[in-house]
């Protein structure tokens, strides 16, 4: 019998008074790196007890974002290939004539140009009134305008806030005024939320205000509004709004190098130090509103560098860069997406936006005529892709990944039947599983190409450089190998309470942070995520694990998407519960879908309730958060709630 453990990454962070931040020690490798495909994270020794630490070779990279864009990014790889945006227009943000790398009708910037549009938006932000430690507000999706963003906000030290687009009024109110945001940038409308429209109606008074002296009691703050509808689609919607304070983002781009500042802009980047935050994402968390969490100049270039690192990343790739879905009516959130970008950027390689929103097609015809080599995404997103590419052969149609190798699968538990799928139907032979928080600037375990093949398929890697970690039990004692744990990381932005319970320190002065998240490690150190400490299923006393359990239902070819969660039992506490999404055309009988986990499993793993998805009165989609992750505790509700009316239950022979 399992008791409950703790695993419990070991971080060497440090607390200042106002927030708690992870530093650069817990990441990341040199640009540098003649090792590149070298398997230096390799366990000589077989691990008896589950405690491991990531390399301290290559050193850590002691430089801000701006200083390593100018000297290894900007320097080396000036005419190569940079960002590439296919659904926006070559001169979308006016200025000079853009030399568009490619022949192509739509946006496409070597290195030396985007550096051209950065310092631009630059000078801009400090005319209009942007200081170093303002909150610049962001809801957008994929466009070169966030990639300009999150550079000049880098070289002034502003600091850049990515806001939920699928957040409803209340929660955007909240989240701009919990962290102050001082500057919003926002695109008109993504799919059906039109926020620029929705602020203008919740506060009329911003329709008559002038712009940098925006005045709302509800957001005190706030001062400037700018929208970036660079394809003017939204053009004459916001002609009618009559919106006086809401400026045009080409309005503020200064293109002038001789202007005053430019100098300006670079005495702020003469004084920005390793250890500013410039980044507060929100947690993407399945319970709860989600913690606003501060990085720096450290955690985001280390630990981008660390990323592409693993995934063998060279000036040669070519990564199709794909935003979160959508579920029901919720637009994209860029959550980590400042750390995709720098796994790219920083090794030199191309990042292509086959489109603003998550849109499988548009993502396909990019892989295919962009020749991209890699491709980011969590299980939802490949889910999508491979579903289209699947329609696409069975229709004739030639579909040419020939060019794809790698990328990261991440952002909850892939199943081992999709990894071999995304290996043998889209070609992604080296790509690579990443574990991580935001907290954790977010990767703290991830894969490379140089694992085994069953290794990648199966566990999330081994620790990154410059990381400690530890499987310990409740008594915080380090347990063998095999053994469950939990997973732990750092840094809610003034948020005391949230920090408190979440962060713990060792006797030693280690800051540690305990995620919630249920891990078992190998005798070499490899890391096997089993599911979230509250999502274990305690049948009769056994821990049972929800990701082993969805493992053996989704190798069955009727079940596309499978969620286990816990519903009470009188008998044994709690029994295995099923929500089942059937693979488009197949049939599944309750019965079926216990015999086959029972067969590949211990039986008590077999659900004792199943329900499906847009079947019987039940919701059309999995409830999910912005990024994917299926909310367990809305599942476990309804389960309950189902389970008392008798609905569900397996018929047992």
């Amino acid at each position: 019998m399992f008791f409950l453990s703790r695993a419990a990454v070991r971080l060497s962070t440090t607390a200042s008074a106002r927030f708690l931040s992870t530093t650069s020690a817990n990441f990341a490798y040199a640009s540098s790196d003649p090792l590149l495909k070298k398997n230096d994270r390799a366990t000589t020794t077989p691990l008896t007890h589950s405690s491991v630490s990531g390399p301290t070779s290559p050193p850590l990279s002691p430089k801000t974002l701006p200083q390593y864009f100018a000297e290894d990014v900007l320097a080396p790889h000036a005419s190569r290939p940079a960002l590439i945006c296919r659904k926006e227009s070559v001169r979308g943000h006016a200025g000079p004539p853009a030399r568009n790398f490619k022949d192509v009708p739509y946006l496409a910037w070597d290195f030396e140009e985007f550096d051209r549009h950065i310092r631009a938006l630059a000078r801009g932000l400090l005319s209009m009134g942007v200081n170093k430690g303002d909150r610049v507000g962001v809801i957008m999706g994929n466009n070169s305008a966030y990639a300009m963003l999150q550079w000049a906000c880098a070289s002034i030290g502003a600091i850049l806030v990515t806001v939920n687009p699928a957040y409803k009024l209340h929660e955007l109110v909240s989240t701009l005024k919990l962290v102050n945001v001082q500057h919003l940038f926002a695109v008109p409308r993504v799919r059906s939320s039109t926020y620029v429209e929705t602020l203008s109606q919740a506060f009329p008074q911003i329709r008559s205000q002038h712009p940098g002296d925006i005045q709302i009691e509800e957001l005190p703050e706030l001062r400037n509004l700018i929208v970036v509808d660079n394809a003017e689609e939204e053009k004459e919607r916001l002609g009618r709004l009559k919106i006086k304070s809401m400026v045009d983002w080409r309005e503020i781009l200064l293109w002038r190098e001789d202007a005053p500042e430019e100098r300006k802009v670079a005495e702020l980047k003469s004084i920005l130090k390793r250890d500013n935050v410039i980044n507060l994402q929100f947690t993407s968390g399945t319970t709860g509103l989600p913690k606003a969490v501060s990085l720096t100049h450290d955690n985001l270039l280390n630990n981008g560098i660390n990323i592409g690192r693993a995934m063998w990343f060279t000036e040669q790739d070519i990564l199709c860069e794909i935003i979160f879905p959508a579920f029901k009516d919720e637009a994209q959130i860029p959550l980590d997406y400042r750390q995709r970008n720098l796994a790219a950027w920083t090794h030199g390689a191309c990042i292509v936006y086959p489109s603003d929103i998550y849109d499988p097609p548009s993502i396909v015809d990019t892989v295919a005529e962009e020749r991209c080599t890699a491709l980011h995404g969590v299980p939802t997103h490949f889910l999508g892709v491979l579903a289209e590419v699947e329609k696409r052969r069975a229709a004739g149609e030639v579909v040419d990944f020939g060019k794809l190798r790698t990328g990261i699968a991440a952002g909850s538990p892939i199943p081992i039947d999709l990894m071999r799928s995304l290996r043998e139907k889209l070609n992604l032979t080296d790509l690579t599983v990443a574990y991580g928080m935001t907290e954790t600037s977010p990767v703290s375990f991830q894969s490379t190409p140089a694992d085994p093949v069953i290794k990648r398929v199966e566990t999330v890697g081994k620790v990154q450089p410059h990381v400690r970690a530890k499987v310990v039990d409740l008594n915080g004692e380090v347990v063998p190998v095999g053994t469950p744990g939990e997973i732990v990381v750092a840094g809610y932005w003034d948020d005391e309470a949230q920090t408190k319970q979440v962060m713990k320190q060792d006797e030693e002065g280690t800051l540690w942070m305990w995620t919630g998240d249920e891990g078992i490690m190998d005798e070499e150190g490899y890391l096997k995520i089993v599911g979230r400490i509250k999502d274990i299923i305690i049948r009769g006393g056994e821990n049972l694990f929800p990701v082993q359990i969805e493992n053996a239902m989704t190798d069955h070819p009727a079940i596309h998407e499978a969620a286990a969660v816990s519903v009470p039992d009188s008998k044994y506490g709690e029994v295995v519960g099923a929500w089942i999404v059937r693979t488009p055309g197949t049939a599944v009988t309750r019965e079926e879908i216990r015999s086959s986990v029972a067969r590949s499993m211990n039986p008590q793993n077999a659900p004792a309730w199943v329900w499906f998805i847009g079947e019987d009165g039940n919701p059309d989609e999995l409830p999910k958060t912005a990024s994917g992750k299926v909310q367990k505790h809305i599942l476990r509700k309804w389960s309950k709630e189902l389970a008392e009316k008798g609905v569900g239950e397996v018929v047992r022979s």
